[in-house]
This record gives structure tokens, sequence and C-alpha cells, in this order.
């Protein structure tokens, strides 16, 4: 049996939505809510970017050349951020794309989803961008993670699909097996394969490079899983955002669900943190430090 321990870092006025580790050993978050970037360093005080305030930061990472590149998914450009706070804007090709999933590419790029237009993106460090389009329309591609194929896959949501797309292009879609699932959140695991989670049905899947999909239910179908991270216990660490609560599930399937303190917390972004520990963003205004203890029976 285990517990978790949270420990709150208040933020300042909006919510954070999503969250990083920096190569600065800090985290790096985003705050859609008012435009700005936050960084903290565990245990001192935040400090914040200020973008422009309607530009709808959301999700942010690492990138090869040491910076933190985002998505403003209002404004529909993306975004680097140095870690001393430089800021450059790189506007889009396709106009009103809405971009929301970003991450580093095996091949030094950056790739990231197009939700309102069908399509993947890929933007060097430079800021040339590519755009491929999705088989099929009104997918509105969500998150984007490297697999350890040499592939980027990404979530489908509204065409209840994982998507791969190969750095020259070449896409592949895998349904997935409960309809209307909505995937959104998906991380490559230590197990090789990627995990997701299905907000719509509150379920975490699993899906292998050759395509073949797990489903595992959680205790609470209507809990809305969010956004999901390998930890370093070997688990991969999820959020319900609607539930309240976050979660593990083991690369076996074994789940356990633990409540946040407070009522409305709004978990949304999850990632490992630059002291091994995980940590979330709470919507509601704040980050949290999630420990795992364990107990005797």
């Amino acid at each position: 049996m285990t517990q978790v321990s949270l420990h709150k870092y208040p933020v300042a006025d909006g919510g954070p939505y999503a969250l990083t580790t920096g190569p600065d050993g800090a985290l790096w978050f985003t705050m859609v809510r008012d435009g700005r970037i936050g960084r903290l360093v565990p245990g001192r005080e935040a400090t914040y970017h200020q973008l422009d305030p309607e530009c709808g930061p959301t999700i942010i990472t690492t990138g090869p050349d040491g910076a933190l590149w985002f998505t403003a998914y209002k404004a529909h450009h993306v975004g680097r951020i140095s870690t001393a706070g430089h800021v450059t804007e790189f506007p889009l090709p396709t106009p009103d794309c809405g971009p929301y999933g970003i991450a580093a590419g095996p091949d030094g790029a950056l790739w990231f989803t197009q939700t309102a237009a069908d399509r993947i993106g890929r933007i060097t460090t430079d800021g040339k961008v590519t755009e491929f389009a999705l088989p099929v329309t009104g997918a509105f591609p969500s998150a984007i993670s490297a697999g350890l194929d040499g592939g980027m896959w990404f979530t489908m949501n509204q065409a209840n699909a994982i998507g791969r797309i190969g750095t020259d292009g070449t896409i592949a879609v895998h349904p997935l097996p409960t309809p209307a699932a909505a995937p959104v959140g998906i991380t490559t695991a230590q197990d090789g394969a990627l995990w997701f989670v299905a907000i719509a049905t509150g379920q975490i899947g699993r899906i292998t490079v050759d395509g073949q999909v797990t489903e595992f239910s959680l205790p609470d179908p209507a809990g809305r899983p969010h956004a999901i991270t390998p930890g370093t216990d070997g688990a991969l660490w999820f959020t319900e955002w609607g539930g309240n609560r976050v979660g593990s599930v083991t690369v076996d399937g074994v789940i356990e669900v633990h409540d946040l303190s407070a009522a409305g917390s709004e978990p949304h972004g999850i990632t490992l943190g630059p002291d091994g520990a995980v940590w979330t963003a709470l919507e509601s205004g704040a980050l949290a430090r999630l420990t795992r203890q364990r107990h005797r029976a």
C-alpha cells in the first residue's frame, strides 16, 4: 500500500497548465490564462516572463539547443525562450492552426501538433517550419512524443486514434478499440511502448511501436485523465483533471490513484522534476511535488 505526499508551491495569479524540466535544473511552466512562462527552482520563489497576455502558451519542452520551446495556442505560433529569458516567436504558415503539443525529435528539430488544421509541424532550431497533412480531417491532433523507434507519436483526440509520423513525413494511423475515447496526453515509457490517457472514457492506454493497443480502465471513468509521464519508480504517472487526483500505473497495468488534498485543484500537466520527484501543474494556482511513501500493511 502506498501514499503520496504532496507539497505545493504557489504560483502568482493565473494558473499553470504544463511544465517540464529545463537544462538549467529548473522547472519551466506555462501560464495559459495570462500569457506568461514561469521558472521555478525547487525551494525558491518562481520567476516569470511576460508574453502577449492573449497568446495562450500551452505545452513546453526542452529543445536540442538548450532552450525551452512552447506552443502559443491562441497566437498560432511556436515560441523559444532561453534559460536567460530571451523570447523568440515563430509564426506558422497555416493561419489559425492552433498549435498544442510539442516535443524534441530524433532529428534535432522540434515536432508539434496543429489541432485546428489537421497537421503535424516540424520546426528547426533556427525557425524553419515544415507542415505535414494528416490523412483524416477533424482529428484534433493533441499531445506528441518521440518514440524509441525513431518516429514521433501523437494523439488524435477527435479521430479516436494514435498517429505516428516518421522524420520523412510518412504517417500511420492506429484506431483505438474503445469508441470515442478522446486520447490527449502521450509519453514514451520504460518498456519501449507509448502510453497515453483517454480523457473521455477514463482509461490509460499502451501502444507498442508495431501498433498493438492495450487499454486499462481507471477506477473512476469520469476522472478525465489529461497528461502522463514516466517516473523514476518504474511507473507512469498521470493527472485526473476531472477527478481531482493523480495516479500511477505500472507497465503491467496496476493502477493506484490518490486524491489531492484541496478540492478543485485541476491537475493538468505532469513531469519528472530535476530532483527526481514527479511534479504536476495545478491550474488552481500551484505547482505540486509528489513523492511516494510506502507503508507496511
